[in-house]
């Protein structure tokens, strides 16, 4: 797992019972979790993404209502390459036929960028307040662990992600904020360092589909640039995928750590 993840920066978990479980029980929820009116801000791109921050009632453990457990061999693997973090309630994203369509508030050019670049991004680099829509990193994270929940195929809006990026964007995040005390280093404006590497990586690094069912996981590095890509499966059912990105305490913590 290791190699594969330092020189990709994903990797892709083969299949384990203990998942197996963990999916079922996840995906059962998932229906109520949709409808659910305090979760009514979630559905976006005109009702063909239900983003669903903090859907999930698990435990910091990964723990469900029902008692299902994540697998703890899978678990220790991951503590130990990237540290022990709490579980937040994990996110379930839901992929209907017609994403993407435009966001609430979404310009021409985001929409543009949503079809023709999967939205890519890095996890934990936020808009901040005011003109510019600059960006800091103001939820620094460990890593990002993928559960698929439903058995979709990979045409149905898959995570992309562009294997290698990780180390251009750690490059980058360490010229930008280099500068500064360590302990400024959430409020550093990276927008524009930032932008740069996402065009280097769209230039030199491969973008590739990730896809797994039910019983199988992928795991990214922090500092992968990643996205969705649009559905162009048949016109039926929906794609199902919980996301874990345990927090970390400091900026340093997120851009250092292997």
């Amino acid at each position: 797992m290791v190699g594969d993840l330092e020189a990709r920066g994903w990797v892709r978990l083969g299949f384990h019972t203990g998942l197996q479980a963990w999916a079922r029980a996840a995906d059962a929820l998932t229906d109520d979790a949709m409808a659910d009116p305090r979760h009514a801000q979630w559905w976006d791109c005109e009702d063909t993404w239900f983003i669903g921050v903090d859907a999930l009632d698990n435990d910091a453990e990964g723990r469900l209502p029902d008692g299902t457990e994540l697998p703890s061999e899978l678990m220790a693997d991951i503590h130990l390459r990237f540290g022990r973090y709490p579980l937040h309630k994990a996110q379930v994203s839901v992929v209907r036929p017609g994403y993407p369509r435009p966001r609430r508030g979404e310009s021409e050019a985001g929409l543009r960028y949503r079809r023709n670049r999967d939205a890519a991004h890095v996890d934990g680099l936020k808009m901040q307040e005011g003109p510019g829509r600059r960006r800091a990193v103001e939820e620094p994270h460990a890593y990002i662990l993928g559960l698929p929940l439903n058995d979709a195929p990979i045409e149905a809006a898959p995570m992309v992600v562009w294997e290698g990026s990780h180390e251009i964007m750690r490059a980058a995040m360490t010229e930008a904020l280099a500068p500064y005390p360590v302990e400024d280093w959430g409020r550093v404006d990276v927008t524009d360092i930032y932008q740069a590497a996402r065009r280097e990586v769209f230039e030199t690094c491969e973008r590739v589909l990730v896809h797994a069912r039910p019983g199988e996981a992928y795991l990214l590095h922090r500092l992968a640039l990643h996205g969705v890509a649009p559905w162009a499966a048949p016109e039926v059912g929906d794609r199902r995928i919980a996301y874990f990105r345990p927090a970390v305490e400091t900026v340093k913590e997120w851009l250092e750590r292997p």
